[in-house]
């Protein structure tokens, strides 16, 4: 069994473990616990009524925070051309196609994103088994196969995040970092717990949102109050 360190220990001191806080309550108290000598992100868990082992229960899609995530994106585009050359005008960090996917397949990975043109399909389709397990294959339904690659490049660096409901029922994400302002932390929150409700899928029955927890990195678990989320 892991064994918490001092400064879990003393962040967890002012945490009610029990206790369902209010959003900006929450956000304080997650931002005072964040001592480490990183920037520690701020991640949100939410515990969904659903089974995703069912398709019409599925919860899937992206969401641009109105502050960003505070982290650097890698992003890839596949793409030939006019439509290379705009993937790369809009910031880019790998343009490719054939030559793309031989690296991929030869291991390199180093992206966090993955965008691709419609005519480019057949190519990443060959992909399947690399990028997916790993959620980076481009999707239409996420705005990741699209003619507007410059701006779906735009969205992936200024804070778009993608969510994906795990077997369990469990979404979670990165929603900004401890610097963040308190007011900024609770829009991104706002905003996240916004596109998941409306995310919400045709066969899902009773309570929608169980639960609601933010922490930062190193610190532990805040419960939120989920009606002061939509207030």
């Amino acid at each position: 069994m892991s064994q918490h360190g001092k400064r879990y220990k003393k962040a967890s001191e002012g945490v009610d473990r029990e206790k369902t806080y209010g959003l900006d309550e929450a956000v304080k108290l997650v931002k005072a616990g964040a001592k480490a000598k990183f920037d520690e992100t701020v991640e949100i868990s939410m515990n969904l009524g659903i089974d995703p082992r069912h398709a019409d229960q599925m919860v899937r899609g992206v969401v641009s925070l109105p502050n960003g995530t505070g982290k650097s994106v890698r992003v890839a585009v596949f793409a030939r051309g006019a439509k290379a050359e705009e993937a790369k005008a809009a910031g880019a960090d790998i343009v490719g196609a054939e030559d793309l996917a031989e690296k991929i397949n030869g291991g390199a990975m180093d992206f966090e994103r993955c965008i691709a043109t419609p005519d480019m399909m057949g190519v990443v389709g060959r992909l399947g088994k690399v990028l997916g397990p790993r959620g980076l294959m481009p999707n239409p339904k996420l705005g990741s196969v699209t003619m507007d690659v410059a701006g779906a490049v735009k969205a992936a660096k200024a804070g778009q995040v993608e969510f994906r409901a795990e077997k369990a029922g469990i979404v979670h994400a990165g929603v900004g970092k401890a610097s963040f302002s308190e007011a900024a932390l609770s829009e991104n929150v706002k905003a996240f717990v916004g596109a998941i409700t409306r995310a919400k899928p045709t066969g899902a029955k009773g309570t929608f949102i169980n639960k609601v927890t933010i922490s930062s990195t190193m610190g532990p678990g805040v419960k939120l109050d989920i009606p002061s989320l939509t207030s």
